[in-house]
């Protein structure tokens, strides 16, 4: 049984074609992207069995975290989520429609509203988190407790190099 994988393929063939790049850094982010590709819907059907894409769970997930009264403005939201205001209405205006959100003007500036988790979202991100992290913790059971801390590591300290925000 061999170690290689498909990334492995791509990158013997460049390898061939171009023996003169140092192609290290493509497997990796080759491998992070197939990654991504076999992640994102694996979470996306966890997400999925409560009404919720993964943008709404990440709104509601905001929300539940950010303590009692589970209450913030969207600016705090879109500036969190990385999201366009745009963006973070459409959203809000699709949780509200759910009832997993409700908007109230803002008594300390009428010009703004808050956005509170209503009980049915606070049950429902809940209980999707639960599945969320039970999900991804079967995801990645092919890796030791000191494998996930080291994988931890390393991607922390990749994004921090790649994302200002960081």
């Amino acid at each position: 049984m061999t170690d290689e994988d498909a990334v492995d393929a791509v990158v013997s063939a460049w390898h061939r074609e171009r023996p003169d790049l140092d192609l290290t850094a493509i497997g990796v982010a080759g491998r992070m992207g197939r990654l991504a590709l076999v992640l994102g819907p694996a979470q996306e059907r966890v997400f999925g069995k409560f009404g919720l894409q993964r943008g709404e769970f990440d709104v509601l997930a905001a929300l539940r975290r950010s303590g009692a009264p589970y209450t913030l403005i969207p600016s705090e939201l879109s500036t969190t989520l990385m999201l366009s205001r745009a963006g973070m209405t459409s959203r809000l205006d699709r949780l509200e429609k759910a009832g997993f959100v409700e908007r109230t003007l803002d008594p300390d500036d009428r010009r703004s509203f808050r956005v509170r988790l209503t009980d049915k979202g606070f049950e429902a991100v809940d209980a999707a988190m639960t599945e969320h992290t039970a999900n991804v913790s079967e995801l990645l059971s092919g890796l030791s407790g000191k494998e996930l801390g080291l994988l931890d590591d390393v991607l922390r300290k990749l994004l921090r190099g790649l994302d200002p925000q960081e």
